[in-house]
């Protein structure tokens, strides 16, 4: 017999632990806004405007567009990753394994899985925020040219959310944090930088073009890409888009048990 009743399965158990991710964030919300303001204005200057002058100077248009244009949406996509892998292993794994967060949440009414998604949309929401700080830095660099960009921020919340279901539903899991460095040395860090981010798929010998399709951050890029310059088909943004819902259905899918067996078995 439980001694402590259980609120209904739902939002209103979900919102519980996402405001407690909120209301921690809030004690130190400010450094945060000021790395999205600040990291988007280094990037789009560094490798728009700096390296982009140099493209632009010997090999012309990228697709048609500026090389600083090319770009712009492809960084606010790797921005969107890499919160979701930063927000995703680190703090779970010291919430399940040294500080005992995650441990003490489930003694409260809040299930396993509750804490699971508190977690994976608030890093969503974290997504989402940071998404839209970058949208308004790519307009005003002067890389949008359509209405579509406004889903940018949606697209960056979707990014981070297929990146963080799956990561947090490993964290869960893992007894330390040796093969988080793997992770980032042989997999994000070849994905930032063979996604076509930095330059068109085009590019790629013919033989690698699928391997690069097949990577998780391409459908990301290209969904950026596609809003901020309009130029996207239906076709190919349901692929994106069910590629990365897809990810994410899997890893919360997979995280339900991991969480489930690292707080309750």
């Amino acid at each position: 017999m439980e001694l402590v009743e259980r609120p209904a399965m739902g939002w209103s158990r979900w919102r519980r632990s996402w405001w407690y991710h909120a209301a921690f964030y809030a004690q130190t919300w400010r450094g945060s806004v000021a790395s999205s303001v600040l990291f988007p204005f280094l990037y789009l200057a560094a490798m728009g405007v700096g390296v982009g002058h140099l493209v632009s100077a010997h090999y012309g248009l990228v697709q048609g567009q500026t090389y600083l244009h090319f770009i712009a949406p492809s960084l606010l996509a790797t921005t969107a990753m890499t919160l979701g892998e930063t927000e995703s292993m680190w703090p779970v794994l010291a919430s399940v394994k040294w500080l005992k967060t995650y441990h003490a949440a489930a003694a409260t009414p809040l299930e396993p899985q509750d804490i699971l998604w508190g977690k994976v949309l608030w890093v969503t929401t974290r997504g989402l925020i940071t998404s839209v700080f970058y949208t308004i830095t790519i307009g005003l660099f002067g890389a949008i040219q359509s209405w579509w960009a406004l889903t940018l921020p949606l697209i960056g919340g979707l990014i981070t959310l297929a990146f963080s279901a799956p990561l947090v539903a490993y964290a869960a899991r893992a007894e330390s944090d040796a093969s988080f460095a793997v992770i980032y040395r042989f997999a994000f860090i070849p994905m930032f930088l063979f996604s076509a981010t930095f330059y068109p798929i085009s590019s790629y010998p013919g033989y690698l073009r699928p391997l690069v399709q097949f990577v998780p951050l391409y459908h990301g890029v290209a969904l950026t890409r596609s809003a901020a310059f309009g130029s996207g088909t239906w076709d190919a943004t349901l692929v994106h888009v069910t590629v990365l819902v897809a990810m994410a259905v899997v890893g919360l899918s997979w995280g339900r048990r991991t969480m489930h067996n690292r707080l309750v078995d």
